[in-house]
């Protein structure tokens, strides 16, 4: 039997990790979450190329990288953006794979934000897009993460578009309701097994 792995994707503050931990509290299934990959990419080589890209820029006053400096900046510009994607995705890719083989044949849930834009789909046997009205979205992000509305909608634009998201997607599940209504639909797809390869 072909192994399951479920990739939640979503725009940023759309309910993503609310959906994994009910996978993983209510069907104990393993989380991969390629947001903390992503934050251990950030040490070793690829800490020092940010570092000589950036110099004193993304650095708080000990000399450490300060994520929120960094974001700053690569939120700002597309060229930079990409060239950190670029140096990020193929460890986090490397992490997601492996961490799917260790555990198979069990069903695992992978988490990727970028899903698409890091063009992951083939890691994945099935894709549930984690939606929500933009406004509820962008209040979400400012309140969550202490955003200006225009910090916000910066990282809201930084990524594909929702709608984009939700027309690739094998499973929308809406997270602008109640969290019992969330759980409903989130039931109804762990049934549907939608991979016709099983």
């Amino acid at each position: 039997m072909k192994q399951r792995i479920i990739g939640i994707t979503g725009g940023i503050a759309t309910g993503k990790t609310m959906v994994s931990n009910y996978l993983h509290d209510t069907y104990n299934l393993p989380i991969l979450d390629a947001d903390i990959y992503a934050r251990q990419a950030l040490t070793g080589d690829r800490l020092l190329k940010v570092q000589e890209r950036y110099g004193k820029l993304v650095l708080d006053d000990r000399g450490n990288l300060d994520r929120r400096k960094l974001g700053a900046i690569v939120f700002d510009s597309v060229s930079d953006l990409q060239w950190l994607e670029s140096l990020i995705h193929p460890y986090v890719q490397e992490c997601l794979i492996n961490e799917a083989n260790r555990l198979a044949p069990s069903t695992v849930v992978m988490v990727i934000p970028l899903l698409f834009e890091a063009k992951m789909e083939k890691l994945v046997t099935e894709i549930w897009a984690i939606a929500c009205d933009p406004q509820q979205q962008l209040q979400r992000l400012m309140t969550r993460n202490q955003l200006s509305e225009s910090e916000a909608r910066q990282r809201i634009s930084s990524q594909m578009s929702q709608s984009e998201k939700i027309e690739l997607a094998d499973v929308v599940i809406v997270n602008s309701d109640n969290a019992e209504e969330l759980f409903f639909q989130v039931d109804n797809a762990m049934d549907s097994k939608v991979i016709a390869q099983i």
